[in-house]
């Protein structure tokens, strides 16, 4: 026999615990057991006032917010408060009740440009459960994997501008002459000449000591670089490097201009990560740069 009652339960009221209505074998349930949120209350405790001021949206909850869009690959900050007002698991995440109302989605923006500019305050969020994994030994350092990808920049191609900037110089040829050097001073030999345009006036401070170019310069985000890989067109976008050790776990994380070359932004992730080899001396730790198939011990 045919039962018709879709819309019957839709205004029935009941009674439920949030708690009985996430699967325990949710994400959001295992992530949430295995860190102790309490710690970002310490990060931010200078960020507010302590006697004055109307009662803050929990920075706890805040910092879950863009967690959520992440792991679920949702694309906008919008859209992710959509998701959280429908979805129980979610709710549940940040500590909302049924009835809760949903943070308005400009919140997490005006926060982070307002209460959290020129902090560190995600990298040391980063750092605190990275220390947890290798504190549980689910960190192997022993092998650290590196690649890179580009992410496009929301600029508009359109608006830019021309300037000049100095290239940097590759970080490993200062490495090299001196393994050179050291190598020709075992057999004898003296180091190596310097060329003639060594000695040309010293670099303005900053440039690196690199030649100089013309380069095209977003004005709506001049941190992003302009970038062409392949058949694709030419946009504005950012360099993302990022060290994973063997078992997965990211270790650390490079951003930089899209214009800028791996071979020179490298340095820059290798001295964050050089740490787990010399904190391990009896651990030879490889350094694989997947991209290029070259392995840096």
């Amino acid at each position: 026999m045919m039962t018709q009652n879709a819309d019957r339960k839709r205004e029935q009221i009941q009674m439920f615990c949030m708690d009985d209505l996430v699967p325990p074998d949710h994400l959001l349930r295992m992530i949430d057991k295995a860190i102790d949120w309490r710690f970002i209350y310490e990060l931010v405790e200078d960020k507010y006032s302590p006697d004055n001021g109307r009662p803050s949206m929990d920075p706890v909850m805040l910092i879950k917010i863009p967690f959520i869009q992440y792991l679920y690959g949702i694309r906008s900050m919008r859209q992710t408060v959509k998701e959280i007002e429908v979805n129980v698991a979610y709710r549940w995440f940040l500590g909302l009740e049924m009835m809760d109302k949903v943070p308005h989605f400009s919140t997490f923006g005006k926060n982070y440009t307002r209460r959290f500019k020129d902090t560190d305050l995600f990298e040391q969020i980063f750092s605190h459960i990275l220390r947890e994994c290798y504190k549980y030994r689910l960190i192997d350092p022993s092998e650290v994997f590196v690649d890179a990808t580009h992410v496009k920049a929301r600029a508009n191609n359109r608006k830019m501008q021309k300037r000049i900037a100095h290239e940097e110089a590759l970080f490993f040829e200062d490495i090299l002459n001196k393994e050179i050097n050291e190598d020709r001073e075992a057999h004898g030999k003296g180091p190596l000449k310097e060329k003639e345009d060594d000695h040309t006036d010293p670099p303005l401070p900053g440039s690196g000591g690199g030649e100089e170019k013309t380069i095209k310069e977003s004005t709506s985000d001049p941190e992003s670089g302009w970038f062409r890989k392949g058949e694709h067109k030419h946009v504005f976008a950012y360099a993302v490097q990022t060290a994973c050790d063997k078992n997965g776990w990211i270790l650390s994380y490079s951003v930089h201009p899209g214009n800028h070359h791996d071979s020179r932004t490298f340095k820059c992730l290798y001295d964050k990560i050089k740490e787990y080899r010399d904190g391990n001396p009896d651990r030879r730790c490889r350094i694989q740069n997947t991209r290029y198939r070259k392995t840096f011990d």
